[in-house]
């Protein structure tokens, strides 16, 4: 039987609301934070490409447990779109596939955008990470393959014309649910003005149920990130000792967000500590106090303001399903 290795890193646990630079990936993002952090994991909710900026959410440890709950929280964008041109992939990357000379009016625009809020169909852009036939869209697209997405539900909450750059440029904040492309909503609305367009500049600026007072950048976090310790070479003197993880890291630390933030959706259920043991060991507790939920399908345990567990109240019972270290 092949022995398990020694994890990496160590247990820290948290949201990072990582606000990330034009340039920099979303895997490079999280490959970054996991370093600064020393962390044994990570992960993100909600990709961001590379020339797009703004809140990438990041789970260290046993927030990772977490991740889903934020990918389905609404989000909010702020983009232009350029128009004249509709490009390959969108948006500034690819290359100009059909262009025009005409530019839309503002009471054009302004006309079209109820089209474009509620539950629309949308066809995601022919590079994204959508799969088709166990292969990724992006990965089929640059080997010159045009694939065939289907349209699918997408919902928007509210889209606002915010402004006009110098360019004539449109700037557009649009509230959106989980799966929504915005090149898409450029991409169509272009299409529809019959002038065309695509993304020129994106930002993420809300991921519920994070907002742009939890933003942390990259100096902040390089700023507050721990010396590196240096091994005394021969004849040098000894580098200072090692400090204790929770002291050394303590600044980056202070810019975490706790755990349970990304569960505030879900009923909140207090425990008392020996009840907390118990469902921690997988045991279902009966659930007491006054306001306590009778019957939930998720539900979020918490005690002395700490999250427990994940779990169903079913007849007054709290019953586990996922557990989170103490």
């Amino acid at each position: 039987m092949a022995r398990r290795g020694k994890k990496r890193g160590r247990p820290v646990s948290g949201w990072l609301v990582f606000d990330k630079p034009v340039g920099m990936g979303s895997t490079e993002a999280v490959s970054k934070i996991k370093w600064l952090f020393n962390a044994e994991k990570a992960g993100h909710a909600g990709t961001l490409d590379p020339l797009a900026s703004g809140m990438l959410p990041i789970a260290l440890g046993e927030a990772t447990k977490t991740v889903p709950y934020v990918m389905d929280g609404a989000k909010v964008y702020r983009f232009t779109v350029a128009w004249g041109e509709e490009r390959s992939t969108d948006d500034l990357e690819g290359p100009v596939t059909r262009s025009s000379d005409r530019r839309p009016a503002e009471v054009e625009i302004r006309a079209l955008m109820p089209k474009y809020t509620g539950v629309i169909m949308q066809t995601p852009p022919q590079f994204s990470a959508i799969k088709i036939g166990g292969e990724r869209a992006y990965d089929l697209a640059r080997e010159g393959e045009t694939v065939d997405i289907p349209a699918r539900e997408v919902e928007i909450g509210r889209l606002d014309l915010v402004g006009t750059t110098v360019e004539g440029h449109a700037i557009f904040e649009v509230e959106c649910g989980k799966g929504t492309y915005v090149r898409s909503l450029a991409r169509d609305m272009g299409r529809d003005l019959g002038c065309f367009g695509h993304i020129a500049e994106l930002r993420r600026t809300e991921v519920e149920p994070f907002t742009a007072e939890d933003f942390v950048t990259l100096d902040e976090l390089e700023a507050a990130a721990p010396a590196p310790i240096v091994s005394a070479g021969e004849g040098e003197a000894e580098a200072p000792p090692v400090q204790d993880f929770r002291t050394r890291y303590a600044d980056l630390d202070a810019l975490l967000i706790d755990t349970g933030a990304a569960l505030e959706c879900l009923p909140q259920v207090a425990l008392t500590d020996d009840a907390a043991a118990k469902i921690r060991l997988g045991n279902p507790v009966i659930i007491r106090g006054r306001d306590a939920p009778v019957e939930a399908d998720e539900a979020c345990a918490t005690a002395r303001g700490k999250l427990v567990a994940i779990g169903a109240i079913e007849a007054g019972m709290f019953k586990p399903k996922r557990v989170f270290a103490a």
